[in-house]
């Protein structure tokens, strides 16, 4: 994460929104101000997470049922070396 986009993250998921929302939601206390201030700036940290993992270089222009697809593939793999009687270990002889 970079300077800029935490700085900006910080003050739009963390003030502008949550301030925004108070007064829409007509809350009264300081305390749900800040609740409300902490999911937002949660919400937006957590996605942040899932979007710098899903944009890695192994994860680019995959879709989920291509990454079923392959796992299957390694499945059948495994149990197809295991029915030939190898343990795909190459020192188990």
């Amino acid at each position: 994460m970079t300077g800029p986009r935490l700085i900006v993250g910080v003050i739009v998921m963390g003030v502008f929104l949550p301030l925004i929302l108070f007064f829409l939601l007509d809350l009264r206390t300081l305390t749900e101000m800040f609740i409300l201030s902490m999911s937002c700036f949660l919400t937006w940290g957590v996605a942040d997470l899932v979007t710098s993992i899903i944009s890695r270089p192994r994860l680019l222009d995959r879709s989920p049922s291509d990454a079923l697809k392959s796992l299957d593939l390694t499945e059948k793999q495994a149990r197809q070396r295991e029915r030939e009687g190898g343990t795909g270990d190459p020192t188990s002889n």
